[in-house]
């Protein structure tokens, strides 16, 4: 069979037949100096994007936009890293060092915070259960969203993690790691298509049926990957009055000791015969898809899934590290080298692939630390640049920060800071916690939430979340400025001056000083109003209903 090479940026690809593999760096004769400071990674990646988007020198017509001013970067770090937005009193310290290093020191600080492990614990939660088979799988998203946490928190690295997706079992109450298989109720077809979305970055699911009709993969290499899951399964599960569902391998079948077959699923994939579906199919080899390794058939269930864990995780093909920075830059950056960012791959067109091999490489040295990578990212001129919107047809892309509509958690966090709502829910009669939508969170989520693998371009507004804003009970009580517990009230009683409260609220809500003419305005609004109370509560409702409140800037 003829060997075929083909270039991607920095990269080279083999392809013989339908496998394709990765020569990493080291085999090709690059070495890579790891441990690489974070600062002089983000400096190489951004003369990379040089080279690739602007042309490498000024005055070209798409030259990038100058540094955001520290107020904006602060908010934009805040709530990338740590879900919410600065207070009052962060900003106007910020503002005021004078410290050449204090944009990399407000980082480390945000990435020290628990905040930031609880912050991507959600994100991650809804990248897994917005494409969730059915509801019940959310009895599993709290003991996700703590197991996520705990591991951001404590031990970032991002193969760790992945590893503990694919090999779970036990209680999906308990085990936090069963998200993903529970997600998908152990169903073999759905949980190979999320795996290879989540970590590959590569829709293969769209080969199941037949040949990807827009990328390499055949129906076949759809179906031996299948073939690494076909033992999984989701039981349901009672312990005294609890009842939850737990994650366990079949490697029995499930019949008669006389029957020839199980009663339910089979202990191989098979890959359905389309001309005859009511025949059993074609068994199928467990064969990673990327690379062409293979497993026997009449493996456990725990040999193939430690086995796919560690060649997926393995940095023997490059997609693992791809699709993470991938998706990582366009959720900071506001816009990824692929896009959508889940669907990546040898067929698809990378805007920078220089600098995303580079990017990719780096992080794979630095065992997928994620803070590291974080850390890398925020130091860029591409994530410090002023912000404008996803697309102006002037840009290069990169050449500004994109601005991005708040996760449903960053807007609940954002106005709880400002109106310092409660969101502490009593236990359920059982003294159980409640579930993973209860509560202000949970209508939040269920109101503004998205699945954060959508183009940002193609998350929009609603009526019920204008309404919600508008007109939401719960919100109307907290911007009451005639009660001394809520933190407008306290506000107009603390604060005589006027102006002091109209730059108190611009900068708790939107994270930066009101100018003249906002001043301005809101003055001659409580003047003409004549009611102070009524007046702050109008200007405040008026900031949380804006755009840029809305929105990362």
């Amino acid at each position: 069979m003829m060997l075929k090479s083909v270039t991607r940026g920095s990269a080279r690809w083999q392809t013989a037949g339908m496998a394709v593999v990765f020569l990493a760096p080291m085999l090709a004769g690059r070495s890579v100096a790891w441990g690489l400071d974070a600062h002089e990674a983000a400096r190489q990646v951004d003369q990379h994007l040089a080279k690739e988007m602007f042309g490498g020198s000024e005055g070209t017509p798409h030259d990038p936009l100058p540094r955001a001013d520290d107020q904006t970067f602060l908010r934009r770090a805040t709530l990338d890293l740590v879900g919410h937005s600065p207070s009052p009193e962060e900003i106007t310290t910020f503002v005021l060092d004078s410290a050449p290093n204090k944009r990399g020191q407000a980082v480390e600080r945000l990435l020290a915070n628990p905040q930031f492990g609880e912050n991507w614990a959600r994100y991650w939660r809804d990248v897994i259960f917005y494409r969730r088979s059915e509801d019940r799988a959310l009895l599993a998203a709290p003991a996700a969203v703590k197991m996520l946490s705990d591991a951001f928190n404590k031990d970032p690295h991002w193969d760790k993690i992945a590893r503990q997706f694919i090999t779970a079992k036990g209680d999906v109450r308990e085990h936090g790691a069963t998200a993903l298989i529970m997600a998908q109720m152990a169903n073999a077809e759905d949980t190979t298509a999320e795996i290879s979305r989540i970590f590959l970055g590569i829709q293969i699911q769209c080969a199941q049926c037949h040949n990807h009709p827009t990328d390499r993969w055949k129906r076949e290499q759809f179906h031996e990957l299948a073939a690494f899951f076909p033992r999984i399964a989701v039981r349901p599960l009672k312990k005294g009055e609890d009842r939850s569902f737990e994650v366990v391998s079949m490697d029995r079948p499930k019949g008669k000791k006389d029957d020839k077959k199980p009663k339910r699923g089979n202990l191989e994939h098979h890959m359905p015969d389309l001309k005859h579906p009511e025949q059993e199919g074609k068994v199928m080899k467990p064969v990673f898809f990327v690379t062409g390794q293979h497993l026997q058939t009449g493996a456990s269930d725990h040999d193939r899934r430690e086995t796919i864990a560690d060649w997926i995780t393995s940095g023997r093909d490059h997609w693992f590290a791809t699709a993470f920075v991938n998706r990582m830059w366009s959720e900071l950056v506001g816009r990824g080298f692929y896009e959508p960012v889940d669907d990546i791959g040898p067929d698809r067109t990378c805007s920078a692939p220089h600098t995303l091999d580079y990017l990719a490489e780096h992080f794979a040295g630095e065992h997928y630390n994620v803070k590291w990578l974080m850390r890398t990212i925020t130091a860029t001129e591409a994530y410090q640049r002023q912000s404008r919107t996803r697309y102006e047809a002037e840009q290069a892309p990169f050449a500004a920060s994109c601005s991005q509509r708040l996760r449903g958690d960053q807007l609940f966090n954002s106005l709880a800071e400002v109106l310092e709502l409660d969101e502490t829910l009593p236990p359920d009669a059982k003294g159980k916690p409640r579930g993973a939508f209860a509560g202000p969170r949970g209508q939040m989520n269920q109101t503004f939430g998205y699945d954060p693998s959508t183009r940002r371009d193609e998350v929009a507004g609603s009526i019920p979340q204008a309404l919600f804003l508008m007109n939401g009970p719960a919100l109307n009580r907290a911007l009451n400025g005639r009660q001394p517990s809520t933190s407008l009230g306290r506000l107009l009683a603390e604060t005589k001056d006027d102006k002091g409260v109209v730059e108190d609220l611009y900068l708790r809500s939107v994270g930066r000083d009101a100018n003249d003419g906002e001043i301005k305005t809101c003055l001659e609004h409580v003047q003409s109003v004549g009611n102070r109370a009524e007046a702050f509560e109008d200007i405040l409702w008026a900031l949380l209903n804006s755009t840029e409140f809305l929105n990362r800037h």
